[in-house]
């Protein structure tokens, strides 16, 4: 029996691990069916994994599935006690997409995706198996790019953004722009703020954090000129809280879906990641985050309130590693440390 007092916000895992980062010229992938099934094997203290949030794209979940496909995936995750949760949209020029500052053709793929995940999306709280969660999006391009221009570019994201909108509004659906670093116009906290006032969407566009990624805004990676704190700061320290505590403040408005990750502080690229957040085990040596406590800073508000805005936290466990995936205890590390999070700052339905 669980011991747990709260039962939200619910705890998910995600599956786009066994994808992103494998492959050719990498480790093979980890089948969909395995993520599952080490999802729902996790279990601390009588709490477990509630569901999982997707990545639309092969070998996982096709964007071009069918009406059979997204019941069999409905089937699949119901089978092993989960539900499914965000949905990450496959904008990027290799998996189909293109960017959201270019010309008519790069935008028009942009869109096409973002329509393809809508209608999944849809499909899935339609069948059930879906309760809460956001279609994800980026601007598909890298910042080097976007500082070309960085005005112009800023502006045409933000109408490609909006057009987003009308195509996620006629789904029922709402978008989460994921905060960073390696993805241009979004690739600081002023800009990302800046790009959001701009589309002006609220009821359909809001902010997806991820405590490794986001972090990373404070240290000014990609513009320095947004740096919040310097790379000698200690982690520990007064003044590290409250940079984090600001930035929190100015994002937390907008964030509509968390990740809870761990992060030691450093980046790394590679292809069309330019620059972005090393994950780490919850209790890895390197890691600068305290989870549970920081956590709390985007659960609740300036009143130290709960915001009670996110149904769902997921666990971004993504470039880890395989041997690192098949361990047991890397799924039960994980899940103590979410469910550490909705103790402290959750709540009960």
């Amino acid at each position: 029996m669980s011991t747990s007092q709260n039962n939200y916000p619910k705890l998910h895992n995600a599956t786009w691990p066994g994808v992103v980062g494998k492959g050719e010229g990498s480790e093979p992938y980890f089948s969909l069916e395995t993520m599952l099934d080490l999802t729902a094997a996790a279990e601390v203290d009588g709490v477990q994994f509630d569901g999982v949030d997707l990545f639309l794209f092969d070998p996982h979940v096709s964007i071009d599935s069918s009406e059979e496909d997204l019941k069999r995936l409905a089937g699949q995750v119901t089978s092993r006690n989960l539900e499914i949760g965000s949905v990450v949209a496959p904008v990027w020029g290799p998996t189909g997409g293109g960017s959201a500052m270019g010309g008519g053709e790069d935008r028009k793929k942009f869109l096409a995706q973002v329509t393809k995940a809508c209608r999944i999306a849809r499909r899935l709280r339609e069948l059930g198996v879906r309760p809460s969660g956001i279609v994800r999006i980026d601007s598909a391009v890298d910042p080097g790019s976007w500082a070309a221009d960085p005005e112009g570019n800023q502006a045409r994201i933000a109408e490609t953004f909006r057009q987003a909108c009308d195509i996620a509004e006629e789904y029922g659906e709402r978008l989460a722009a994921e905060g960073e670093i390696c993805w241009g116009g979004m690739h600081s906290w002023r800009r990302m703020v800046q790009l959001l006032e701009m589309v002006n969407r609220p009821a359909t566009l809001g902010f997806q954090a991820d405590m490794a990624h986001t972090f990373l805004y404070l240290l000014g990676y990609n513009a320095p000129e947004d740096a919040m704190v310097s790379e000698t700061v200690d982690w520990k320290s007064p003044e590290f809280e409250d940079a984090y505590r600001q930035l929190c403040a100015r994002l937390r408005p907008w964030t509509i879906d968390l990740h809870i990750a761990q992060n030691d502080g450093t980046v790394k690229g590679a292809g069309s990641h330019d620059k972005t957040g090393r994950h780490c085990l919850p209790k890895d040596p390197g890691g600068k985050l305290d989870i549970t406590r920081l956590a709390g800073h985007w659960l609740r508000d300036e009143r130290q309130e709960l915001t009670r805005s996110i149904r769902h936290l997921c666990w971004d466990g993504c470039m880890f590693s395989n041997e690192t995936m098949k361990k047991p205890e890397t799924w039960n590390e994980i899940l103590g440390a979410m469910q550490s999070v909705r103790e402290a700052h959750g709540w009960r339905e």
